[in-house]
């Protein structure tokens, strides 16, 4: 079953060992994200267009970098793409899944930057998406 965190619950589970994973575009990601953060986006724009559509690598990647057992904090804007990430990630065998209602910015709940957590416009070597994707091509 998927669980349901606060931005400062989903904090202190990251501070435990949990990887939050944020599941906004590469852009959005790039602009400010939690501390810590792995970016695997759910949706990216279409180059064309600039329509955001499904990123057909998600889960892909998603099982190439992590474990199904992985603690895993799922984080996007305001809630509702990880909501619908956390179902998808369900669905394909991940069991220790934890939606941060919040999001980054929050919405219906307190989002992680204006709560005052952790954030950072830098990734470290592996947080990017490029990374992720990469090691994915790998195996």
């Amino acid at each position: 079953p998927i669980t349901h965190a606060s931005v400062t619950d989903a904090h202190a589970a990251q501070q435990q060992g949990s990887m939050y994973v944020d599941v906004r575009s590469t852009e959005e990601f790039a602009r400010g994200h939690a501390a810590g953060a792995v970016n695997v986006p759910l949706l990216e724009p279409d180059e064309d267009t600039g329509v955001m559509l499904p990123n057909p690598d998600f889960v892909r990647v998603m099982k190439a970098n992590f474990p199904p057992d992985a603690p895993l904090l799922i984080g996007c804007q305001s809630g509702g793409r990880s909501a619908r990430a956390s179902r998808m990630l369900e669905a394909f065998g991940y069991t220790n899944i934890t939606n941060i209602t919040g999001g980054f910015e929050g919405g219906q709940d307190p989002g992680w930057q204006p709560s005052g957590l952790p954030t950072t416009t830098s990734a470290a070597p592996g947080e990017t998406y490029a990374a992720l994707l990469a090691a994915a091509d790998l195996q």
